[in-house]
C-alpha cells in the first residue's frame, strides 16, 4: 500500500477535527474523500502531508513511518499537492511556476516540461505570461502542471472543481483521469461526488471528522445515503 493512514486524530488547538481516520491509497490507484464545508477533508490532506501533524494515529507512505518527518521530506519522497485555490506565485510567469514545482529535481528536465506541455498545450503557449494574469482554468492548469513537475508517486488534490465553470470541472477531470492512467496514484478531496466518483477507483465519505462511509467508487455512487447527500436524489 502506497499511503495510509491508520487512526489518525489530528488538532486545532484544543478543537478535534479528524477523529480515527484510516484510509488507503494504493500504487496507482485513483481515491476519492468526499465530504461537505467543514468535514475535515483539507485537514486530512495537510495530515497526509505534513502541514499538520497528528496527536494520535499513524500517517505511513511506501512504507515508512512519516509521524516526525517534515513536508519537504515528504515531498522529496515522492507526494505534491494541488491546494485549494491554487496558490500559484502569480507575480511570476507560468515557466517559473513549473520550474518551482521541480526545484527538489534541479529545475526540471526537458521530459518533465514535455509531459506537461501534453496535458497542458496551452501552457506552453503561455509560458512567459504572469501567473496572476491567467483565468481560474488556467491557473488550476499551471497547479496541475506544478506538482506533476516533481514526478510524483501520490498526487494530492484539494477540492480541483473549486470555482470553475462545469465545462472546465469536466475537462478538468478528464485531465485527473489523464494523469491516473499514466500511473500516478491521486488522493482527490471533493465536494462534487457525480463527477469525482465517474473517475475514482474507490472513495471514502467524511463527515465531521469520521469516515462514514467507503467502498468501491462504483458502489457508492448507488449508495442511498450518499445519492440524498451530495447526488440531490
Amino acid at each position: 500500500m502506497l499511503l495510509r493512514l491508520d487512526n489518525v486524530d489530528t488538532y486545532y488547538g484544543q478543537i478535534h477535527i479528524l477523529q480515527g481516520v484510516s484510509l488507503e491509497v494504493g500504487e496507482g490507484e485513483l481515491v476519492c474523500l468526499l465530504g461537505g464545508n467543514a468535514s475535515g477533508k483539507s485537514t486530512t490532506l495537510k495530515t497526509v502531508i505534513g502541514i499538520v501533524r497528528p496527536r494520535r494515529g499513524t500517517v505511513e507512505f511506501a512504507g515508512e513511518d512519516l509521524a516526525e518527518r517534515p513536508t519537504s521530506y515528504r515531498i522529496g519522497k515522492g507526494m505534491a499537492i494541488v491546494p485549494e485555490n491554487r496558490r500559484l506565485f502569480a507575480p511570476m510567469s507560468v515557466l517559473e511556476n513549473l520550474e518551482m514545482g521541480a526545484y527538489l529535481n534541479g529545475g526540471g528536465r526537458k521530459d518533465d516540461f514535455d509531459r506537461v506541455y501534453s496535458l497542458f498545450p496551452l501552457l506552453h503557449e503561455r509560458r512567459k505570461q504572469l501567473a496572476g494574469t491567467l483565468s481560474g482554468g488556467e491557473q488550476q492548469m499551471v497547479a496541475m502542471g506544478r506538482a506533476l513537475m516533481s514526478q510524483p508517486k501520490l498526487l494530492l488534490m484539494d477540492e480541483p472543481s473549486m470555482g470553475l465553470a462545469p465545462i472546465l470541472v469536466e475537462r478538468n477531470f478528464e485531465i485527473i483521469q489523464q494523469v491516473h492512467e499514466s500511473g500516478v496514484a491521486i488522493l482527490v478531496v471533493e465536494q462534487n461526488a457525480n463527477v469525482s466518483l465517474s473517475i475514482a477507483d474507490r472513495g471514502y465519505v467524511l463527515q465531521t471528522g469520521r469516515i462514514v462511509l467507503s467502498g468501491a467508487a462504483s458502489s457508492l455512487l448507488q449508495h442511498e445515503d450518499l445519492r440524498k447527500a451530495y447526488l440531490g436524489r
